[in-house]
């Protein structure tokens, strides 16, 4: 028993540890990067709008925001590492076929949501997956989500988490945010509304309100 838990320690624990080092790593890069690219395409839209320039939150050590245009795109970093479910298709990869502690990553989630959502508390709106970033114990990284942002097929061998991927990814999410447009609910969804459900709507500003809101609709779709 003590040995099969010291193994457990050396082996499994300590992987959790070196993937979470990696990931905790990347997502202080990207929170940097985030920062430069704010500031850099601010000086480019010197001229513009006011309204239409971004503008960077930090939001502790596991968030970041990133308000452009009408948009918020939120990036978390989970605190813990996971492994993938046994039907996953990183399973198939040379990578976790040598060990399968290679299976072992950190999370960084992409959130998108209406920065509207947030500045009127609109607690009923809608926001949307768009992406995952994985890092895993040799630092190798994929993605899953929207190809706008690097969607690849998931494998661990041949991407290394860089500064050059990770702006990669936040000027891929950046666009993406900018062309998925926020589309008229059916009116058969709104149609009926009670008093009481109207004067707080009026009130709280809280008709629910997403990018495709009343539409079967999956973030991963093309």
């Amino acid at each position: 028993m003590k040995a099969e838990i010291i193994k457990t320690l050396l082996e499994k624990s300590q992987t959790k540890q070196i993937a979470y080092d990696h990931t905790k790593n990347a997502f202080k890069q990207l929170k940097m990067l985030l920062q430069d690219i704010v500031s850099e395409y601010n000086a480019d839209l010197d001229d513009a709008d006011k309204r239409v320039f971004l503008e960077y939150r930090d939001r502790g050590v596991f968030e970041a925001e990133v308000r452009i245009a009408g948009d918020l795109l939120i990036f978390n970093m989970h605190s813990n590492i996971f492994e993938f479910p046994s039907d996953h298709q990183v399973w198939k990869t040379q990578s976790a076929q040598e060990s399968p502690l290679n299976a072992y990553a950190g999370i960084i989630n992409i959130y998108n949501f209406l920065a509207d959502s947030f500045r009127y508390n609109r607690t009923d709106d809608l926001g949307y997956l768009i992406g995952r970033i994985f890092i895993n114990r040799n630092n190798k990284y994929f993605i899953e989500g929207r190809k706008e942002i690097g969607y690849s097929y998931p494998t661990f061998e041949d991407h290394e988490i860089s500064g050059e991927a990770l702006k990669k990814i936040i000027e891929g999410t950046l666009l993406f945010a900018l062309k998925f447009d926020l589309l008229v609910p059916p009116i058969d969804n709104i149609q009926i509304a009670s008093v009481s459900q109207m004067r707080e709507r009026i009130n709280k500003s809280k008709i629910q309100t997403g990018k495709r809101v009343g539409f079967n609709y999956s973030p991963w779709d093309d």
